[in-house]
């Protein structure tokens, strides 16, 4: 596993259905305890009428909870849990909603559904790493643009906004660590006449990223 930090790129939710039992995993980026707790009680009041509402939320490196609400000790919010830690990710909160469907499914089997119920969520929301990103500026001419663009790629980065005038000016998010690797490529690329302008640096979630 990586070492990286990730977050999820967006709120999303998913559903399944095992043995008749309808599992609904809701999943948020959050930056507080507080703001966790209330997407718990914002699904909890709008789902109800199911038999369990599980959750788990974790909160920067210290902030752990988690919740089997009525299923048996063990099954639904610690393994949900263990999804989140075993692709390294914080500031996340998901609710596994069960309504349930008449026939048992056993600890195992509700381990499993709870553990998929968590991990569809988080595929669906996707993940983004952590870490020190530059804003730049790079003014080219027309006939650069498509190999400026390959080589911020290249690089990991990502093109923000495009401004065609008497040059192409790109805006794009490059890791911090990049930009001197990707100024050396240009300057190779155009005989010296790209230069990449860094505006802002800041620590923050990079492109979305598939699990």
């Amino acid at each position: 596993m990586s070492d990286t930090v990730r977050v999820p790129c967006e709120a999303a939710e998913s559903e399944f259905t095992e043995k008749r039992s309808r599992f609904i995993s809701h999943i948020w980026r959050v930056e507080s305890e507080e703001e966790a707790q209330a997407r718990v009680r914002e699904m909890k009041t709008k789902y109800y009428d199911a038999r369990h509402n599980c959750w788990c939320y974790i909160v920067g490196k210290n902030t752990v909870r988690y919740s089997d609400d009525g299923e048996p000790q063990g099954t639904a919010g610690q393994p949900m849990l263990k999804v989140f830690e075993r692709e390294n990710v914080t500031n996340v909160c998901c609710v596994v909603t069960r309504y349930f469907g008449g026939i048992l499914l056993g600890a195992g089997g509700l381990t499993r559904a709870y553990s998929r119920g968590a991990r569809d969520a988080l595929s669906a929301a996707g993940v983004a790493a952590l870490g020190e990103w530059a804003t730049v500026e790079i003014p080219c001419a027309y006939g650069l643009f498509e190999q400026v663009k390959l080589e911020l790629a290249a690089q990991d980065g990502t093109v923000d906004a495009v401004n065609y005038g008497a040059e192409v000016e790109i805006t794009a998010s490059v890791p911090a660590e990049q930009v001197d690797e990707l100024q050396n490529r240009l300057t190779e690329l155009s005989a010296g006449t790209v230069a990449v302008r860094v505006i802002s640096r800041a620590f923050r979630p990079g492109p979305r990223q598939e699990i």
